[in-house]
């Protein structure tokens, strides 16, 4: 990163070596660093690339039901 760049943010599906880390750290400018797992809780987060497989339902019992009147 160059000019007058400020931020960035760097991704990969993979992880990040110790050294990529610490270069990130100790830059001039703030980089975010986002690895494979981070990217795949983004995802899953706001529902990108992502689809519903099941729906459960899950029940209780109604204790009004049950109750003499």
């Amino acid at each position: 990163m160059s000019g007058d760049t400020s931020k960035g943010v760097f991704v990969t599906t993979s992880t990040f070596d110790d050294s990529a880390v610490k270069k990130a750290h100790d830059a001039h400018h703030k980089i975010i660093l986002i690895d494979g797992k981070k990217l795949v809780d983004l995802m899953y987060q706001y529902s990108i690339g992502v689809q519903v497989r099941n729906v459960y339902e899950v029940k209780e019992v109604d204790d009004d039901f049950f109750e003499a009147n």
